[in-house]
């Protein structure tokens, strides 16, 4: 692919004109940062890994129909439960007669449901608090990062326990239960970005030429600390993942006859030791996508952390 030059009679390759490092617009400075940030990812095999296992799993919950192969995740079959895994039910049937092959692949949405929505919700909620209370200082600072440190102060998972049991079981009540005790360390670092940010010639010249406080925080602030706090988010996302399952395994996150891993979990851990499928192959899928979420989270950080050599 070729695009037209500054030179009216020549032509550049697309990869030139990504690498050309006076950008002639912002689209074209935004498409370079992309794609060097693609290039980066790419080249570096943790980073790599977890990006097609995240991947993979991302494919898996959007072609849930397809890749089970029309079985029903909630259809019962009690003349086949608790059958072992075998070419009809690959990995075996639960307590009911259901496939859990069927059921862990359409877990898989439930999953990544609770994941999107809770980043979804606890990015801007951790922004907001950071960056006004870094910026603005004194008593915004002292009061935002008291609140702050009071929901820090307590274990997520008990804390998410004490919201989910108070709003009670499902879905939605679980992701609420989740962003609720999943915001303030995103608070935390952004406060710590602006801090820095705030001090720069950068910021004092968009201060002198009058811009309002809230423009300096939307447009030049909190897009300073978007990539440490993307870095940060998915790190997290597998113990969003854990939280999640754990929730589930105690009834209190997507109710029956839903298939959510951490409930699979739940419902065959009396019978781990004679079938040991029925909680085995839910665990082994949590595992799988919190190691995925771990390895990408840890090779973004690798690729984009400025003081890396």
């Amino acid at each position: 692919m070729t695009i037209a030059s500054a030179d009216p009679g020549g032509k550049i390759s697309l990869r030139a004109w990504l690498a050309d490092e006076t950008p002639k617009s912002r689209t074209q400075a935004f498409l370079a940062n992309l794609w060097r940030g693609v290039v980066a990812l790419c080249s570096n095999p943790v980073a790599f890994g977890g990006l097609a296992v995240v991947l993979a799993i991302v494919l898996v919950a959007a072609l849930a129909p397809l890749f089970a192969f029309g079985i029903s995740p909630i259809e019962q079959d009690l003349a086949h439960r608790l059958a072992p895994p075998s070419p009809t039910h690959w990995f075996g049937t639960d307590e009911l007669g259901r496939d859990i092959y069927a059921r862990t692949v359409y877990g898989a949405r439930v999953t990544l449901t609770i994941v999107v929505l809770v980043s979804v919700i606890v990015v801007p909620i951790g922004l907001t608090v950071g960056t006004a209370a870094g910026y603005l200082g004194g008593i915004v600072d002292t009061v935002l990062m008291r609140i702050t440190d009071i929901f820090l102060a307590f274990p997520r998972l008990i804390l998410a326990l004490a919201f989910a049991s108070a709003l009670g079981a499902g879905l939605r009540n679980a992701v609420i239960a989740i962003a609720l005790t999943a915001w303030p360390p995103y608070a935390r670092l952004a406060r710590a970005e602006t801090i820095t940010i705030a001090r720069s010639d950068y910021i004092a010249a968009v201060v002198l030429q009058g811009a309002s406080t809230p423009r300096i925080l939307l447009r030049h602030v909190v897009p300073l600390c978007l990539s440490s706090v993307i870095v940060r988010l998915t790190l997290d996302m597998a113990g969003i993942i854990l939280t999640a399952a754990g929730l589930g395994f105690l009834g209190l996150g997507q109710q029956p006859p839903t298939p959510e891993w951490g409930a699979m979990v739940s419902s065959g851990r009396d019978l781990i030791l004679d079938q040991w499928w029925v909680a085995t192959i839910p665990g082994l899928a949590i595992f799988v996508a919190s190691l995925g979420f771990n390895l990408l989270g840890d090779g973004l950080r690798d690729v984009f952390d400025p003081k890396a050599a």
